[in-house]
């Protein structure tokens, strides 16, 4: 019997990874960094492959040498790479691993060398998100370092890439900007002498919205996991996760009853109370107290008082509720129960922090559509 879990279906990464690749003729990167969005790496991974997945994409290079171990021998890019790292165990491991300035360059140089093997390198522009990627006026030097680098034999440059401040939002005058900045810099790359064979531009909301960003290929990473990044609009996608817990606790108490820590909530009539153990220790914001969504008994209702380490209260007011039942945090939606959406609307956040918050903590995971 379990108390908490979160379950994800691996058959609606395999659907949403064959509809994704189904609207682009690049080829396809699933992200599966930050332990696949809370939902797996390695399950993750495999099911985006199982639904042809061409690469798959990770943050770390902890991450990257994970896959690697576990047998994956697809391409595999790496991208935040701080100094120090073993980077040669990367390079030893035919990881490709980003550039976006001359110093990581010399890293994946020295690191070339250790390896006794060519870096493979994707070169990073700044094209407007001002994060990551080397700004246009460093874009020309870490190119002629790179050409001087790959002609030493050190390095292949076979990626160049960038990414979009606003996506999300399709007709944002900043995205026909950067695809602007993006076309300028491979110029550059072409008047130094590299000849990328992966340019690759496009995340999940370009990957669902503007075909003309896709160009090589393309990095869908919340949509994998059947999310949308685009507010309002679903393009087919299905959720994969569900977190629910069975209820502890049911109790009758008296109208004026003060509910949880500081007794933010008090019942207005005689009413029951649920139990539901899950708290921020879980992954449930402390910022959904008195207004976080849960499906217990047949209707959708409001956490009652302040969100716990370990547990929530519900007020189900007459409804029969028994130690046992379950209640949904958040699924598909199609049960009625509310879903990574609707959390985070109520806590003003975005999905991504929702389901990253429940996969990454102490309640298990539970696979369904596995494949052995």
């Amino acid at each position: 019997m379990w108390q908490a879990e979160v379950r994800v279906d691996l058959d609606a990464i395999r659907e949403n990874v064959t509809r994704l690749r189904s609207g682009t003729s690049a080829e396809l990167m699933a992200v599966v960094k930050a332990d696949g969005y809370g939902h797996g790496m390695l399950p993750a991974a495999r099911a985006a492959l199982d639904a042809g997945a061409d690469w798959l994409g990770v943050c770390t290079l902890d991450e990257a040498l994970t896959l690697r171990r576990a047998g994956i021998t697809v391409p595999v890019l790496a991208w935040l790479l701080s100094p120090g790292l073993p980077l040669h165990e990367g390079v030893a491991a035919d990881v490709d691993l980003s550039a976006a300035s001359e110093g990581q360059l010399d890293e994946m140089i020295v690191a070339a060398r250790r390896a006794e093997r060519p870096a493979r390198l994707h070169l990073k522009i700044d094209t407007g998100l001002s994060r990551n990627g080397a700004t246009v006026a460093d874009w020309p030097a870490l190119l002629e370092a790179a050409a001087k680098a790959q002609a030493d034999g050190l390095v292949e440059v076979v990626g160049v890439w960038s990414h979009f401040a606003y996506a999300d939002l399709p007709g944002h005058p900043t995205i026909d900007r950067q695809i602007a900045v993006f076309h300028e810099a491979l110029a550059m790359v072409e008047r130094a002498g590299l000849r990328p064979r992966h340019r690759h531009l496009a995340n999940s909301a370009a990957t669902l919205t503007r075909p003309d960003t896709h160009f090589d290929l393309v990095r869908p990473g919340l949509a994998v996991y059947g999310l949308s990044p685009v507010a309002g609009e679903r393009h087919g996608l299905r959720p994969a996760m569900t977190a629910r817990a069975r209820v502890t606790l049911a109790k009758r108490v008296p109208a004026g009853t003060g509910v949880s820590y500081g007794h933010t909530y008090t019942t207005e009539r005689e009413t029951t109370l649920a139990l539901v153990p899950v708290g921020y220790a879980d992954g449930v914001p402390r910022h959904a107290s008195n207004v976080g969504p849960v499906r217990l008994a047949g209707r959708n209702r409001t956490i009652a008082g302040r969100v716990c380490m370990d547990q929530i209260m519900i007020d189900c007011g007459d409804d029969p509720v028994a130690a046992g039942d379950v209640a949904v945090l958040f699924g598909s939606g199609v049960d009625g129960e509310p879903t990574a959406d609707d959390w985070a609307e109520a806590v003003g956040t975005i999905n991504y922090e929702i389901v990253t918050r429940f996969g990454g903590c102490r309640v298990a995971r539970v696979y369904d559509g596995e494949r052995t």
